[in-house]
């Protein structure tokens, strides 16, 4: 085992929420209702870019066919943004792209990242993505310098995000969302390039629940976890008080779909550089409104599930996370750490890391965090 850093362990209880009077959540939906916006926020003209290219980003995102044709029309420019992860991506990576329907019916946009011929694969890696972000975009960066490394990547945008069909940013049930990348993930696993080789689920932010879920279900099913900055808790600081969430509790059951949660702005507590901080607003198609009410209970409410379980995880386990993250608390990850049952575990802390450290911080910083994760990855498939 491998502990990279130590820090004081300080793990707050959970909270429980009792309904209010019927008299009380009426009063105060009311005033929700007219003190906040149900649909989605002005969007912000991006700088830059042509007047037809803003208008594009201005349409309603809450179905697909506006996402991929917002999606389509981005993309060349997206990959000239001046940026560490499109600078050095590796141009010989093979790249497929493809939709599929899952046994809900719901059609879901899938992409695959394999090294160039003749390199030889060392195993497979299954990537969740976190919840105001997608499997394009940063990740392509990413997925093409594991891929470089010897390795299968795979992910998918999960429904309600990025290309896939359903309602934007809407979560119904945390528990089929961990279903439906079972369910992918189960038949990409089958493939013939992949079949025979150690299989990795790697999960950021809110992928790391779903990774640790997905685990948690089916135990005996992945060679290793990496998780980056893992929403195990959310952090005091980013939830509502208490009472408010009494509130929100009742609204969720009443109207699961309006955008009624509140809002913050995560953008200057994910990115540490402010130059890639702004480079955020081009993932067009990312979730980047308040979150839907059944959305953020769905998520207080896995979290809650995680952490009853956690002495369950036990495949390798590899945890990264940024010492300075307001999103998703390092000492949560430590607490995972600590818990976890895994006999091969390693956690490391950056010093000074935000919430998006494989994309937000210096170079070098991001150059280091992805060589951590193939070092891990190339120790296991070395065995």
């Amino acid at each position: 085992m491998e502990l990279s850093v130590t820090t004081t362990l300080r793990f707050g209880s959970q909270n429980h929420f009792s309904p209010l009077p019927l008299h009380i959540s009426t009063k105060l939906n009311n005033k929700l209702r007219n003190t906040t916006t149900l649909t989605a926020k002005k969007k912000s003209t991006i700088e830059g870019i042509s007047d037809e290219l803003n208008t594009i980003a201005s349409l309603n995102l809450d179905f697909a066919p506006s996402r991929r044709k917002v999606r389509d029309a981005f993309t060349q420019l997206q990959h000239q943004l001046d940026h560490f992860l499109f600078k050095t991506a590796p141009s010989e990576i093979i790249t497929e792209e493809w939709y599929e329907r899952n046994s809900r019916g719901l059609e879901i946009f899938c992409k695959s990242w394999m090294p160039e011929p003749g390199v030889p694969i060392k195993g497979a890696l299954f990537f969740c993505h976190g919840y105001g972000s997608t499997c394009t975009f940063f990740f392509e960066g990413i997925a093409r310098r594991i891929a470089a490394s010897g390795y299968g990547v795979y992910a998918m945008d999960f429904p309600g995000f990025g290309l896939s069909e359903g309602l934007h940013g809407y979560i119904p049930s945390f528990d089929d969302l961990v279903d439906d990348v079972i369910e992918y993930y189960t038949k990409i696993k089958a493939r013939p390039e992949v079949r025979d080789l150690p299989r990795f689920i790697f999960g950021q932010s809110m992928g790391g629940a779903i990774a640790l879920k997905a685990h948690l279900k089916e135990p005996s099913d992945w060679d290793g976890i990496i998780l980056v900055a893992p929403m195990c808790k959310i952090s005091e600081g980013m939830l509502p008080p208490n009472t408010v969430l009494k509130v929100l509790t009742l609204l969720s059951k009443m109207m699961p779909k309006a955008k009624l949660f509140p809002y913050k702005d995560l953008s200057e507590l994910i990115f540490r550089e402010p130059s890639k901080r702004k480079l955020a607003v081009y993932n067009v198609t990312s979730y980047d409104d308040p979150t839907r009410l059944r959305t953020g209970m769905e998520l207080l409410s896995a979290t809650q599930d995680i952490e009853s379980q956690l002495q369950n995880v036990s495949a390798p386990l590899l945890i990264l996370h940024g010492a300075e993250d307001k999103v998703t608390d390092p000492l949560v990850s430590q607490f995972l750490y600590e818990k976890a049952s895994s006999m091969d575990k390693t956690l490391k802390i950056y010093e000074g890391g935000y919430h998006g450290i494989l994309e937000g911080e210096p170079d070098e910083r991001i150059s280091a965090v992805h060589n951590d994760i193939i070092q891990w990855l190339d120790f296991r498939c070395s065995r």
